[in-house]
């Protein structure tokens, strides 16, 4: 059974304790300036959380979103075996991705996360302290900075929602030391075109470098998706009063849309091969009356329709579960 919903509903208790004391009008301000900022795709030129308020403005804002992206990713990808014992995520701020892994992997004993803002690494760790598990309870948040990493590794590194602050030689090198450093590398980006087209650059980079795609790419071949069309996915969010207040919201949930790439390393663990995975559905199922269609990315390479009908029996049953995003029964 999924702990995700158990880990979402401490992980908004922990930000409505941290930020309870912040001023609203500056909370106000600050995520208006963040909302600017992440709508803009150019590269950061100074760190984008540049005060104690930016960075709980991030938490209040974007945290309960990008955990629910990573809990999807990370489940997905634990779905076919993965299931680390350490982890390391790069740009890692406040802490959304472990939040995410603590949830989902088992197996998991320690945490490293990695950012050059101490004022969200400060953040990240005051949200633990109460956390749902003691791996997250007594994770590490250690300042450093892209292309001055310490020499640590770890069986799964993440890099989520960081790309886009990067010029393209920033983001490959990053990738690079991603690749480096872990058996496993999870990329997660906004679910717009231009996240996509990075995702597409960092599945370039791991193909080329001989690393099997765990997802969600059911191959290895190129994207068969027509021009102005692209992959992404996404992760029902329940907003509380006080994110719904921040956002200037009326409905108690949103959706996260995001793109992601996962691999691992040549000689790593012993997973199933790209090839071997389900076709993975890309947009949202249309059910009928005695039949379900699906639009879905397949093994061989090719993207396009398939109808699963009540004659199938129990793979129709599953399919009336089935939700963008899955693997097609």
């Amino acid at each position: 059974m999924s702990r995700t919903p158990e880990y979402a509903a401490a992980l908004r208790t922990a930000l409505r304790r941290a930020v309870g004391g912040v001023d609203e009008r500056e909370l106000t301000r600050a995520t208006e300036a963040l909302v600017a900022r992440y709508r803009s795709v150019a590269p950061a030129s100074a760190p984008i959380l540049a005060s104690r308020v930016h960075v709980a403005a991030y938490a209040a804002y974007r945290m309960p979103a990008t955990h629910a992206a990573l809990s999807r990713v990370l489940g997905a990808v634990a779905a076919h075996g993965l299931d680390p014992r350490s982890m390391l995520d790069f740009g890692g701020g406040t802490g959304a991705a472990a939040w995410a892994a603590a949830s989902v992997f088992e197996a998991l004993e320690s945490v490293t996360v990695l950012d050059q803002v101490e004022d969200a690494l400060a953040l990240g760790r005051e949200l633990v302290i109460d956390a749902p598990s003691p791996v997250l309870a007594r994770a590490r948040f250690q300042r450093a900075r892209a292309g001055a990493w310490p020499e640590v590794r770890a069986d799964l590194v993440t890099v989520s929602y960081v790309l886009s602050e990067l010029d393209e030689r920033q983001q490959d090198a990053l990738v690079a030391d991603a690749m480096q450093r872990g058996q496993a590398v999870v990329v997660v980006e906004p679910g717009t075109p231009d996240g996509y087209t990075r995702v597409l650059r960092v599945r370039t980079a791991l193909i080329a470098a001989g690393w099997t795609l765990l997802g969600p790419c059911p191959h290895a071949a190129d994207c068969p998706l027509t021009k102005g069309d692209w992959c992404h996915f996404a992760a029902r969010v329940n907003r509380s009063a006080e994110h719904r207040r921040l956002k200037g919201a009326e409905l108690s949930y949103e959706d996260e849309k995001f793109s992601w790439v996962a691999a691992v390393a040549p000689g790593g663990a012993e997973l199933p091969a790209a090839e071997t995975l389900s076709a993975r559905i890309l947009r949202h199922p249309l059910k009928r009356r005695g039949f379900v269609e699906f639009q879905v990315c397949r093994p061989d390479g090719s993207a396009g329709r398939e109808v699963v009908s009540k004659k199938a029996g129990e793979r129709y049953r599953r399919a009336r579960d089935a939700e963008w995003g899955d693997e097609l029964p």
